[in-house]
């Protein structure tokens, strides 16, 4: 197969593996950084072309499927590259439509809520007279503030008090944030698990533990990482997750509360390395194996509303 990673930096270890599982595999694979690609929008001949240096030539992009990894902060034009690719009868593991869904967390939550998905409660609101209102609304303080583009721990806030949570909630409403409440699980004690699912499975897990004075158990935070066991209630709700908001590739972050799990986070491109490195199984492997036998059944597989 003639495989493409969307992703700004091959070097990165999550491309660089993949990278590496693609070819011990014997396919063609190729890293293409989305803001250098650009878009032929026809009906009858949709092409994403590509100029990797000012002095190299433009070519259009031939794969077979594409592996997207794309950041936060390239969401918008990553994803209009990646719809290109799917106009195209491009195979993508995960869809444009799935990537949107897991970057806008109010948008996540709604449609894991309509589910009946397991989450921590959650308040959004507006206007400044309802600050009081979401406050109450998870219980109170201590309670979680964060915005809604937050990407590995930033923006995200704990406020130990109502009136420390009233001063953060004016102080994100002023910087014109878009952010959530949620409820504070005291019982999670600063930690939460990693299930990474790919299609029907959670093919690894690994509980995440914050540092000592930190409450953010990301790794980029300082965190640390460690195999866990998952119970069957924990792997049901991990895959139902992404497959509610639409991936087949997902970091899904769950927490263990004293009413049985809840979601935390879906996460459209999970890191590799502490995954990997914390449960010593070859995920970048079984990625590649995934689009081999799924790539087969066609480049549009059916996604929900929303």
């Amino acid at each position: 197969m003639k495989l493409g990673i969307l992703s700004r930096n091959p070097k990165l270890y999550s491309t660089s593996r993949l990278i590496e599982e693609a070819q011990a595999r014997g396919h063609s694979v190729r890293s293409v950084d989305v803001l250098k690609c650009y878009m032929n929008i026809t009906a009858n001949q949709p092409a994403v072309h590509y100029r990797a240096t000012s002095e190299s030539e433009g070519e259009v992009l031939l794969f077979d499927a594409v592996i997207p990894r794309i950041g936060a902060s390239v969401t918008a034009y990553g994803t209009a590259v990646l719809r290109q690719f799917e106009v195209g009868g491009v195979y993508s593991i995960n869809e444009s439509l799935g990537i949107s869904r897991s970057r806008d967390k109010l948008r996540a939550h709604q449609l894991l809520a309509r589910k009946g998905v397991g989450m921590p409660i959650t308040g959004y609101a507006n206007a400044a007279n309802a600050t009081e209102d979401l406050i109450q609304f998870v219980g109170g303080a201590p309670l979680i503030v964060k915005v809604i583009e937050s990407t590995h721990g930033a923006g995200v806030v704990l406020a130990e008090t109502d009136k420390a949570a009233e001063s953060v909630i004016n102080a994100f409403r002023g910087l014109n944030a878009n952010f959530l409440v949620q409820e504070f699980v005291k019982e999670a004690q600063g930690a939460d698990i990693r299930c990474f699912v790919i299609g029907d499975k959670v093919i690894a897990a690994m509980k995440r533990q914050a540092a000592e004075g930190e409450f953010r158990s990301n790794l980029h935070m300082g965190g640390s990482a460690s195999l866990v066991r998952l119970n069957p209630d924990e792997r049901a709700l991990a895959v139902r997750a992404a497959k509610v908001i639409g991936l087949d590739v997902a970091g899904v972050d769950i927490i263990r509360s004293a009413h049985g799990p809840l979601v935390l986070e879906v996460n459209s491109s999970p890191g590799l390395k502490g995954i990997e490195t914390a449960t010593g199984k070859n995920v970048a492997g079984e990625i590649i194996q995934y689009i081999e036998k799924d790539s087969k059944k066609g480049p549009n597989k059916p996604s929900g509303k929303g």
